[in-house]
């Protein structure tokens, strides 16, 4: 890949979540119930498929955000925050007499996170005719699995374009998962997503499994552990290690992954680039406390990216 995206790469539309997030770090968080004394805290715009689209903005890319929020104070100021980072904000609806999303995590002092999260299910209700952006301006879409009307609708339009169409497969319900799946081209999935999906599967099983099942690209991302992929059915699996760097915060590592694989999709790259991409971008992040306060920009990626896979290994 190169250091500046290709001037013929279209922008990535990414459809889903738009929260406030406020992020407490706390050293020991093993003692059960009780009072805890953060060691400091931020608030920021966050969401998976906005903090993906603030990475790929990071990356290089244009991209622009379709989400939802309410009609109420916190809103306005998520979208301005989200559009400050380069990401264009002008599909994100506002809901009359609905509440704006909110999380609160925690993050320990060996950078794992619990994450407690709020949907208004207004705010994430089915979106109207006429809502959704024109698909054939962008050159990939990216969905997550909190707006699940949209997702779909995004997704199909964008396989009928012939576009890739990427689905975050996250923590969610299984029917949801399986829906969202039938649509997508590309299916990206954490190992607790992948679990789900797939009855319990291990990552690298799970990786073959949901390539068979839904006839598309698949990888399951591990963590540490690295990422397991698979170019199609009946494609081998194969597994990419994680670039090894001092975690500090984990918590948006797999929306920035989202965020830079995505890109690197609309800029042309092989998958397994893609993924080697994504993987040093959300090492990156995880270097960094605040959610996606940490995305990285595109030479520090590539950077790590050659250091850690050289010869494309």
């Amino acid at each position: 890949m190169n250091a500046t995206p290709p001037k013929a790469a279209a922008p990535v539309l990414f459809v889903g979540a738009l929260t406030r997030d406020t992020l407490y770090r706390v050293a020991d968080f093993s003692r059960g119930p009780g009072k805890y004394i953060a060691e400091g805290s931020v608030s920021m715009a966050s969401g998976m498929a906005s903090n993906a689209a603030t990475a790929a903005a990071r990356l290089g890319g244009a991209p622009a955000l379709w989400a939802s929020v309410g009609r109420d104070a916190l809103g306005p100021a998520l979208i301005a925050e989200i559009a400050a980072e380069g990401v264009d904000c002008s599909a994100v609806r506002q809901v009359p007499g609905a509440r704006s999303a909110s999380a609160t995590i925690i993050v320990d002092g060996a950078g794992e996170r619990w994450v407690l999260v709020d949907y208004d299910a207004v705010t994430q209700g089915s979106p109207e005719p006429g809502e959704m952006p024109d698909i054939s301006a962008h050159g990939a879409v990216m969905v997550d699995v909190r707006w699940p009307a949209a997702a779909r609708i995004a997704l199909s339009a964008a396989r009928g374009l012939g576009l890739p169409a990427v689905l975050d497969a996250d923590v969610a319900a299984k029917d949801t998962l399986a829906d969202l799946s039938r649509h997508a081209s590309h299916i990206v999935a954490s190992a607790a997503g992948a679990a789900i999906l797939t009855d319990g599967a291990g990552p690298e099983a799970a990786a073959g499994q949901i390539a068979a099942t839904f006839g598309c690209f698949a990888c399951v991302t591990d963590g540490a552990a690295g990422s397991f992929l698979v170019e199609g059915p009946d494609r081998p699996v194969m597994h990419i290690p994680t670039p090894v760097v001092e975690v500090v915060d984990t918590n948006g590592a797999g929306d920035v992954f989202h965020g830079a694989f995505a890109q690197a999709l609309a800029e042309g790259a092989e998958p397994a680039d893609c993924i080697r991409f994504a993987s040093a971008a959300a090492a990156l992040k995880c270097m960094v406390l605040g959610g996606r306060l940490g995305a990285p920009n595109r030479r520090d990626t590539l950077d790590l990216m050659r250091a850690t896979y050289p010869a494309g290994r």
